[in-house]
């Protein structure tokens, strides 16, 4: 296991050209790339991340949900087939960069009327949409996050089973704002986790940069050792979150130290 940062941690900051400059400045080692917008997602903009990326390893990427995810799960073919495009065009993206995995949000939780919860029917989507990746040389790692579809630990048992070639991310702050425990999720999810967005929370439950605050990484680490887990720890916290990008830095190094330790 390596462990290193997602660009997410610097939206707002820097754009992603820049930020991968940064990130392999810091040592990061390993990235999830968190494309933005859509004039990210073309095939001109791969190549500018590519030339800029130095000797980071791209082990995912990410987009924002509501640009085209929430339309992957349309039951408008016209729909889905128009956020298809932009679906595969991420996917270029990403095997241009070397990437394994893409971090899914899937379908926003926007309705309350909605069939969030059909299992079979978001499962079956989901497997397409593996089948659509695999093409490319990516497998989709679909995280828990409160607001989207696995926004409880028994949904991906769930769904999984409709969708057997489908990933997970584990997301420790979606995981406290979901009101469980991220254990809950590792025993749904187990071998299947690919990446882990690691933060820290402090007493007062603000987040923090891993390693400034309480949260207990080396049990998280031996946790995920147990289920077999061979990914990525990726550093995932919002611009407020810390003050000077040189603590990203210092945040890897203490997480490697308890990392190395264990795995």
């Amino acid at each position: 296991m390596e462990v290193g940062v997602s660009t997410a941690s610097l939206f707002l900051r820097q754009y992603n050209e820049d930020s991968l400059v940064t990130l392999n400045n810091l040592n990061a080692k390993t990235c999830e790339v968190f494309l933005e917008s859509f004039s990210e997602y073309t095939e001109e903009y791969g190549k500018l991340l590519l030339s800029r990326k130095g000797n980071l390893n791209v082990h995912s990427v990410h987009v924002i949900t509501m640009n085209f995810e929430t339309e992957l799960f349309s039951v408008n073919p016209r729909g889905y087939r128009d956020a298809n495009r932009w679906f595969e065009q991420v996917l270029k993206t990403g095997e241009l960069l070397g990437a394994k995995y893409y971090t899914m949000h899937g379908r926003a939780r926007i309705k309350s009327d909605s069939d969030y919860d059909n299992y079979e029917k978001a499962g079956k989507r989901l497997a397409e949409l593996c089948e659509t990746a695999e093409k490319y040389g990516i497998a989709i790692c679909l995280e828990n996050v409160v607001w989207s579809l696995c926004s409880y630990p028994d949904f991906y048992k769930r769904v999984k089973e409709y969708a057997p070639k489908l990933l997970a991310t584990l997301d420790i702050k979606q995981a406290r704002r979901s009101g469980f425990d991220y254990k809950d999720y590792i025993a749904a999810m187990g071998e299947k986790i690919k990446t882990v967005h690691i933060s820290d929370v402090d007493e007062n439950g603000k987040i923090k940069l891993p390693g400034y605050g309480i949260f207990d990484f080396e049990e998280l680490f031996k946790r995920l050792k147990d289920v077999g887990f061979d990914g990525d720890a990726l550093i995932e916290v919002y611009k407020n979150d810390y003050d000077e990008v040189e603590e990203i830095k210092r945040s890897l190094e203490k997480m490697r130290e308890i990392a190395y330790k264990i795995f």
